[in-house]
């Protein structure tokens, strides 16, 4: 959960950017926790297959929100 949240949290303060750099950090923190919740998500299906049909899409939006955010990383180098 605390992974989860975290991406928008730190998205909201890429968009607060102080400068290109800042934008940059944030937007790579994101992507770090996104890359944890996808981990915590994968265990959990590995481990729970009652819980893995429900979660299954969770999973899928959460690398697919990894991908825009390494887009948006790539775009603004």
């Amino acid at each position: 959960m605390r992974s989860a949240t975290s991406v928008g949290a730190n998205y909201r303060e890429a968009n607060e950017k102080l400068s290109k750099k800042d934008f940059l950090h944030r937007i790579k923190i994101s992507r770090k926790e996104c890359k944890e919740t996808t981990y915590w998500i994968e265990l959990i299906i590995n481990n729970n297959q009652q819980l893995a049909k429900k979660i299954e899409s969770l999973l899928n939006e959460s690398i697919e929100l990894r991908k825009i955010l390494s887009t948006i990383i790539d775009k603004s180098k």
